[in-house]
């Protein structure tokens, strides 16, 4: 990558040496300063969050990983940038993260990012989420401002192991969009969904987080994929509205 972008880039703040271990933390100052000025430069990042990165994107990432087990394999569906998977696999190397992202100049982004930052653990994929159902399944299955719940269970829960879970970083809305979703997750056989704070001591606020795993791992439910009462149209329909949405 270019090291000639003139943007000041943003300084470390103390609570990152509270999110990142001291091997760690210069592995996440150079991936901020990457999207402070290359990111900016491609346009994956809004030139006014440039001075929030650190509090509003990757500190708020990186405290995911409390709500993720250790040695989980995890996947980051429409990642981005990298947000959140790619400072969540920074500030926990014990994981093999996925980052799934359908749009080449976000892929070639990522691809530098994850060589320049040596992360073996870290692969990355161009494609839709719907591109993996019925090949791989993940320990748990992460996702940031991709959708509401009530298309986020179509995309994520076909990926999901049957002791793993989906857990989604979600802001004020997110009981509204459980009640939103409420016939869906029963139809798709899900536990009842659980929401946590995160971040305690790190951000401010903290890192609303919404966890939904299987209610019987023996009995996982494809409604979507197994419905034969639906015409080939309406699946076609229904695959083209989830492209759009992602």
């Amino acid at each position: 990558m270019s090291d000639d972008v003139s943007r000041e880039t943003p300084s470390v703040p103390d609570a990152a040496r509270r999110a990142f271990t001291s091997d760690r933390l210069g592995l996440a100052a150079r991936y901020t300063e990457l999207l402070a000025t290359e990111g900016v430069v491609r346009g994956l990042i809004g030139p006014r969050e440039a001075d929030k990165l650190w509090d509003r994107h990757v500190l708020n990432s990186a405290v995911l990983g409390e709500a993720i087990p250790q040695g989980a394999r995890v996947c980051d569906i429409g990642t981005g940038a990298g947000l959140p998977g790619v400072v969540v696999a920074i500030a926990r190397p014990d994981l093999t993260m996925t980052l799934v992202e359908p749009l080449l100049r976000r892929t070639t982004f990522l691809d530098e990012v994850v060589a320049e930052l040596g992360l073996d653990h870290v692969r990355v994929v161009r494609g839709r989420a719907e591109d993996l159902h019925g090949t791989e399944t993940f320990d748990v299955v992460t996702s940031r401002a991709v959708a509401p719940l009530d298309r986020l269970l179509g995309w994520s829960m076909p990926l999901v192991a049957p002791t793993g879970s989906l857990v989604a970083m979600k802001g004020r809305s997110v009981h509204d969009e459980i009640s939103a979703a409420a016939g869906l997750l029963t139809t798709w056989r899900c536990a009842e969904p659980e929401v946590l704070e995160l971040g305690a001591g790190i951000v401010d606020p903290q890192t609303t987080v919404l966890r939904v795993s299987w209610a019987d791992p023996s009995r996982i439910g494809w409604p979507l994929a197994r419905g034969p009462q639906r015409s080939s149209r309406q699946r076609q329909k229904q695959r083209r509205a989830q492209r759009e949405a992602q």
